[in-house]
């Protein structure tokens, strides 16, 4: 399961410390999962545990709700986070999932505790204890997104949609994915089902459906874009790390024979192939591949609004 780093402009956990946050968050999930398959085996009364994944949220917010008044007027917002951090380990980082009913199948259980597990990396990539951002509830249901979240390995760390700030511009990227070994710069083209794509190294393409031909922005304009910030970032920070652009479609045909040594189309005929070779990715995590995402990640813009306010409001 890949950790979701960031999210447009999101507040991120991994903000905080992108190096301590991939181990735990990985202990994390495996003790859970544990813990909730143990319960189900157990047999235990599941009526006690009647609560819907959406209701986990406001609950950890109250758990905090008296330390923020406490904190509010008497210490800074540092003291508070180091605070916070330490009962973040006592409690698990607020990620209990619940059986909300009886599966009849570890396969059931499993799909529920994902189902759970993906409303938790959403949060992390929306909010810290301090701080939350609003999520368009449309992520909730973007089936690439929790494809790549839940599918990928635990090594890898995505990107989706990040709007970054550079040089005092606003820039919006696509998908990147730092793996172990490179930086995954991805563009996605799949509005229309069973579409095709003709590509060349004009500045339109030509999109069929069917008997309709419509022409469409050449999409390596933008994801070559996107692999030179992403490169002028690594430039800047000296960090030597291979950056590789990647076009899909899960549900339609990319011609293009014009891709370069560093430049893979990936459709509907090829894309369960190169996804299943992603999924088993053994190489252990990476300095580099750490420095890679953080360089990227400090950059972030951020939208936020504060939960200590929002505290001191309710007094």
């Amino acid at each position: 399961m890949a950790q979701l780093v960031k999210l447009l402009d999101y507040i991120s956990r991994y903000e905080n410390d992108l190096t301590r946050y991939p181990t735990q968050f990985i202990r994390l999930k495996k003790y859970q999962w544990d813990r909730m398959k143990i319960q189900w085996e157990s047999g235990l009364d599941h009526s006690a545990w009647q609560k819907r994944p959406e209701e986990i949220e406001p609950e950890e917010e109250n758990r905090f709700a008296g330390m923020l008044k406490v904190f509010r007027r008497k210490n800074s917002v540092k003291e508070l986070e180091e605070t916070i951090d330490t009962k973040e380990d006592d409690e698990n980082f607020g990620f209990e999932p619940n059986i909300i009913y009886n599966p009849t199948s570890v396969a059931q259980l499993r799909k529920l505790y994902l189902d759970q597990l993906f409303h938790f990396q959403i949060k992390w990539a929306s909010s810290t204890l301090i701080d939350k951002s609003r999520v368009d509830s449309k992520y909730m249901r973007d089936s690439l997104l929790r494809s790549f979240a839940l599918n990928l390995p635990d090594n890898y760390l995505l990107f989706y949609y990040p709007i970054i700030r550079l040089k005092n511009a606003i820039i919006d990227l696509e998908i990147l994915i730092f793996t172990p070994v490179e930086c995954m710069c991805i563009s996605v083209i799949e509005d229309e089902d069973v579409a095709a794509f003709i590509g060349s190294g004009d500045r339109f393409w030509l999109k069929k459906v069917g008997e309709t031909e419509t022409k469409i922005l050449n999409p390596f304009i933008g994801l070559d874009r996107m692999e030179k910030v992403v490169s002028s970032i690594f430039n800047s920070k000296g960090i030597d790390f291979p950056i590789r652009k990647y076009l899909i479609s899960r549900n339609g045909y990319i011609d293009y024979p014009e891709t370069s040594f560093n430049t893979q189309c990936v459709d509907r005929r090829t894309y369960e192939k190169w996804f299943t070779k992603l999924q088993k990715s053994s190489t252990p995590m990476k300095s580099n591949q750490f420095k890679a995402a953080e360089a990227v990640l400090d950059l972030g813009q951020t939208t936020a609004m504060s939960r200590l306010f929002e505290s001191e409001e309710e007094v």
